[in-house]
This record gives structure tokens, C-alpha cells and sequence, in this order.
């Protein structure tokens, strides 16, 4: 099937033609005007509502509205954001950037930030439809250049999702000419170790023609790397895995990602680098078609993985939680003692967040622990791909 199949209008970016109308509902409902006054101080929210009512298209409002605001985000809570690897960018290209997952609202954003920087066009962003639990987050973010991903559908209903989803994905490249930001796993890992889903890579080849590799090539499938020097959800992050180990079952509740959300977006996260590595295709060119799907989309994920792993930015906190976790002074020339210091009482300032009744010493343990994990693993993944696979 092709995009011709398909009415794309439930999940794609609001078209321009929509855009006003769309955006002087939005600014009448009450859940967006609390969320704007949230954020910024009451003098300045009366000159954006004016201003948001005079804008009449995605780029204006990216680039005079979303820009502003990103920069004052990036300013207030990163020790900067950086970009490398633009030398691999083409700009008479479009581009599946295929990331790791570190932050729900701000993965996209900041690499947007950076694409603006330097004069780069912005990507469409990906966004799961568990997100959009508001009806004026669906509509603020489809303002923003974003599409919708359906999660949580019956087995017939998911393979036609995702059927759509590759055609949405594919049309956007080759007609609208507009690069594609997706994560390379549904939700963030928790425990930091970024690895690619295989059931992504399939749903990318169930549009276009010809064979697995041949299908993936037409999207120009660039993977890039997100490092947070900090990651103000550890302590949340931490209190999930102590909840699951009392009780397996445990779910977060929508008041869990919501606030997730809000203290991903508002508090600290140091240092933020975006790493771009070379498209995948001269790759898939050399090895070949593979006999099976699945094992196309192993190597393939493998693949990402590598470009992503070997590309992280390493932090002093990374090496710190690593020697702490393995009772080793192995990486002690990367931090000074005093950085090691500031490093144990920022994770005991992130546990005494926890808001859980009776935590036991050894349960404290257990997320500290997890938070070690976390910090770790970039770096553990890391060398696993520079060593060949030891560390």
C-alpha cells in the first residue's frame, strides 16, 4: 500500500490552511492557559496569547514562539546544548533521525533547537497518543509539526496502525520533504541502556517497495545521540523500580507521567549533546539482503545501536557512578575527588525526593543503586562497542 491508501488527517501535523482556527480554540482552554502561567511569570502570558492569535503557520509559530521559549528552557535548566556530527547532514536530503530516549518533551525539542541554530529545518516529531491525555496537548503539539503514534490497540487494529504509521513516515520524506524525528524504542528505558526495537525497524518497512534494506534505504535512517549530563527524573525513575519490586504489577498512574513530564521539562539537566553519525545505507548496501525479517531487523537495530552507543558524551557522573557501582577506581584520572563528592551528595539530594512511607535502609540501597545503573550503562555501552565487546 502506498500513501494514496491512506487519509492521513487524524494523526498528521495540523495542515496550515487549519492552523489559525486550530490555535484560537487552543488558547481559550483552560488546561493550556494553567500550563502557559506555569511556566512563565502572569506580566508576559496577555503579549503571548496576542501574539499566538496573529500566528497563522507552523514555521512562524516554531520559530517565533517554540524558539524563544526553548532558548529560555535551555538557559534555565542546561549547561548548554550542543551539536556534532552536522558534517554527515546533506541539506538536499531528508532524514528518519533515529534517537535514543532520554527526556518525553525534550528530546525533539532541544535537537529542534539546535536544527534552528544553525538554520537547519525542523524535523516532525513522533509523539505517542498515551501522551495526549488532554484534548489541547493533542492539538498544541500537532501545531508543533508533530504526528501521532497509536499505542495500546487490539492486535488487528496495531498492524493497521502501523501499516498507516510507515506510510505517514514515507510520504512525509519523499513528497512533503520534511526529516522525521522518531525514538528508537517505544518510552524511555529506564535504566539507561538504549537499544533499538526491532518492531520499529519492521514497522518502518511495511510502506515502500522492494526488499527490507531497500525499503529502509529510502529513508535515509540517520542515527543520533542524545547525552543529559543529568536526568531529573532519576529519582522518579529510582522510586518505579523499588515500586515494581514490591509489587510486580505496579503501574504508574497518569498523575505519575504528567509530573514526569513537568520535572523533565523544568528542573536541571546540565550538559545536553546531540551526536549526528553517518545514514545507515551505505551499510545496508554492503551486507545484502537477509532471507528473514527478523533477522534483517536484528542486525539492522544492532546497527543503530553501535552508531549510538559509540557516540555518547560521557560525563564525569557516568565515570563516577561506574567506579562507585563496581567498587572500583578504574576511571578515577576522568573526576577529581571533589567531583566524586558533589556526585554522592547529588544522588542522596535525588533519593530524598522519593516520596514513598516506610522506605527501609536496604530499599534506599536498591535505588541507589538503580540510579548507579543508570549512570553507568552510557558508559558501559560505550566501551562495549569501542572494545568490541568488553568492558
Amino acid at each position: 500500500m502506498n500513501s494514496q491508501d491512506y487519509n492521513f488527517s487524524d494523526i498528521s501535523p495540523y495542515d496550515d490552511s487549519q492552523f489559525h482556527e486550530k490555535m484560537e480554540n487552543l488558547i481559550k482552554e483552560p488546561g493550556f492557559l494553567h500550563a502557559i502561567r506555569y511556566t512563565m511569570p502572569e506580566e508576559d502570558v496577555p503579549k503571548l496569547l496576542e501574539e499566538l492569535e496573529k500566528i497563522d503557520n507552523k514555521y512562524d509559530f516554531q520559530h517565533k514562539i517554540m524558539y524563544p521559549f526553548l532558548e529560555m528552557l535551555a538557559n534555565t535548566t542546561t549547561s548548554g546544548i550542543s551539536l556534532g556530527g552536522v558534517k554527515y547532514y546533506n541539506p538536499s536530503m531528508n532524514y528518519v533521525f533515529l534517537t535514543n530516549h532520554r527526556d518525553i518533551v525534550l528530546d525533539a525539542s532541544f535537537l529542534n533547537l539546535a536544527f534552528i541554530r544553525r538554520g537547519m529545518p525542523t524535523s516532525e516529531v513522533a509523539i505517542g497518543n498515551n501522551l495526549l491525555v488532554f484534548d489541547w496537548i493533542n492539538d498544541l503539539v500537532r501545531l508543533n509539526k508533530s504526528f501521532i503514534v497509536k499505542r495500546n490497540t487490539g492486535l488487528r487494529e496495531g498492524l493497521e496502525a502501523a501499516k498507516k504509521l510507515s506510510a505517514y513516515i514515507r510520504y512525509s520524506i519523499l513528497e512533503k520533504h520534511e526529516s522525521i524525528w522518531i525514538a528508537q524504542r517505544e518510552g524511555r528505558a529506564k535504566d539507561s541502556s538504549d537499544h533499538t526495537q526491532e518492531s520499529l525497524l519492521k514497522m518502518l518497512s511495511l510502506s515502500g517497495e522492494g526488499s527490507f534494506n531497500e525499503k529502509l534505504e529510502g529513508l535515509n535512517i540517520m542515527p543520533v545521540s542524545i547525552s543529559y549530563e543529568y536526568d531529573p527524573n532519576d529519582y522518579l525513575k529510582a522510586r518505579e523500580f523499588l515500586m515494581r519490586r514490591r509489587d510486580p504489577h505496579f503501574k504508574k498512574s497518569q498523575r505519575d507521567d504528567l509530573f514526569s513530564m513537568e520535572t523533565g521539562l523544568l528542573q536541571f539537566k546540565g550538559k545536553v549533546h546531540f551526536q549526528m553519525t553517518p545514514r545507515i545505507n551505505t551499510r545496508l548496501e554492503q551486507i545484502g539482503d537477509f532471507r528473514d525479517t527478523n533477522t534483517a531487523a536484528k542486525y539492522v537495530g544492532a546497527l543503530i545501536d553501535n552508531a549510538i552507543h559509540r557516540s555518547y558524551e560521557i560525563f564525569p557522573i557516568n565515570y563516577v557512578a561506574y567506579d562507585i557501582l563496581h567498587e572500583s577506581k578504574r576511571f578515577a584520572s576522568k573526576y577529581t575527588p571533589e567531583q566524586k563528592e558533589e556526585t554522592i551528595e547529588y544522588f542522596n539530594r535525588q533519593l530524598n525526593k522519593v516520596e514513598e512511607k516506610n522506605v527501609t535502609e536496604e530499599e534506599r540501597k536498591f535505588m541507589l543503586e538503580m540510579m548507579l545503573v543508570m549512570y553507568s550503562n552510557p558508559l558501559k555501552n560505550k566501551l562495549k562497542t569501542l572494545l568490541g565487546g568488553f568492558v
